[in-house]
Formats: C-alpha cells, sequence, structure tokens
C-alpha cells in the first residue's frame, strides 16, 4: 500500500486519546493525513498484506494481548498466515497502537511521537 510522499494515511482508534495524538502529531509533519477507523478499514485481506509487508512484523505483534477475546479465544493458538489477516480483519478492535503509512514505509506507533519515525 504506497501512498503519496507528502501523505499519511493512519489506521487508528478514534476512542484512544493516544490514537487521537498521534493523528494531531501526524498534522504537523504534512497537512495531508487521511485517517481511517479500525473498525472501519482496512476490510481487505489483501490490505493487510501490504501493511504486514510494509511493517516487516508478524501479525500476531500488531495484537493487544491483554484484551479479553484475545484472551479467551486467540490465547495460545497458531494460525497460519491467512488466518492471522482474518483475525486482523474481522476483529480490528484487538490492534493495539495506530498504524501509520507514508509512501511504502509503515509503522505501528506504539507512542504518539513515533509518527516522527516516517520522517526519517
Amino acid at each position: 500500500m504506497k501512498t503519496h510522499f507528502r501523505e499519511i494515511m493512519i489506521y487508528y482508534n478514534p476512542e484512544s486519546s493516544a490514537d487521537r495524538r498521534t493523528v494531531a502529531f501526524a498534522q504537523t509533519i504534512t497537512a495531508h493525513v487521511k485517517t481511517y477507523e479500525f473498525s472501519k478499514s482496512p476490510s481487505t485481506g489483501t490490505s493487510w498484506q501490504q501493511i504486514i509487508a510494509a511493517l516487516n512484523i508478524h501479525p500476531k505483534e500488531l495484537l493487544n494481548k491483554a484484551h479479553p477475546y484475545y484472551q479467551q479465544f486467540i490465547r495460545g493458538r497458531e494460525f497460519d498466515d491467512e488466518g492471522w489477516l482474518n483475525v486482523l480483519k474481522y476483529n480490528p478492535e484487538l490492534i493495539k497502537a495506530p498504524i501509520a503509512v507514508r509512501g511504502n514505509r509503515a509503522i505501528l506507533c506504539n507512542t504518539p511521537t513515533d509518527i516522527y519515525k516516517l520522517t526519517i
């Protein structure tokens, strides 16, 4: 999922104050910020594949392991690549932090200031 070098796309939870701060920091980097709620997008496995590839991490690393749903249904289970993509696609509330994409780079913003890593 490639974006224009001036544009930042952020997938986030708008109910989280830390996620909203990440969006605010992104707006200090560029005026071209597009935000997408986790619950609304990306909705396809292909989109998630591209994001995971750009992040260069295992899909399990995106998940909040303290979430009750994770504890009840996912903890201790192993999935193939398609299975992990389905977990992300159908349970976006499990994602622990905003995901920012700029150009062909993506980062998981564990803290709001992690967004600045996209400027390096």
